[in-house]
């Protein structure tokens, strides 16, 4: 079982950037796709962005495609998601997931989940 801690969450006007980072432990993260979503308060939990276990190989969703960037490093246990151009519909909490099945993340079943950071986007 893997322990997933988030930071680097905040407040940030309109067209300002943000960069998030998930590290594990206690598991073998190179073994795990990661994955952000977000939920924003009234809605469902979304998918943001996935990357496979060696990083080559990543998937976003249409709303923040060519803003987001989604990178791990496996030598410290940590996937980032640096989000640039942000919007007010952007703000959400974001939420850090792991699995070894890409499908099952990718459904928003995963495993591991974080226990979320705030983003909040003013106008």
């Amino acid at each position: 079982q893997i322990q997933l801690v988030e930071a680097g969450g905040g407040l940030v006007q309109a067209g300002g950037s943000l960069r998030l980072s998930c590290t594990t432990s206690g598991g073998t993260f190179s073994s795990y796709v990661m994955g952000w979503f977000r939920q924003a308060p009234g809605k469902e939990r979304e998918f943001v962005a996935a990357i496979s276990w060696t990083g080559g190989s990543t998937n976003y969703a249409d709303s923040v495609k060519g803003r987001f960037t989604i990178f791990r490093d496996n030598s410290k246990n940590t996937v980032y998601l640096q989000m640039n151009s942000l919007k007010p519909e952007d703000t959400a909490a974001y939420y850090c997931a792991a699995d070894p099945n890409v499908l099952r993340l990718r459904r928003g079943r995963p495993i591991y989940w974080g226990q979320g950071t705030q983003v909040t986007v003013s106008s």
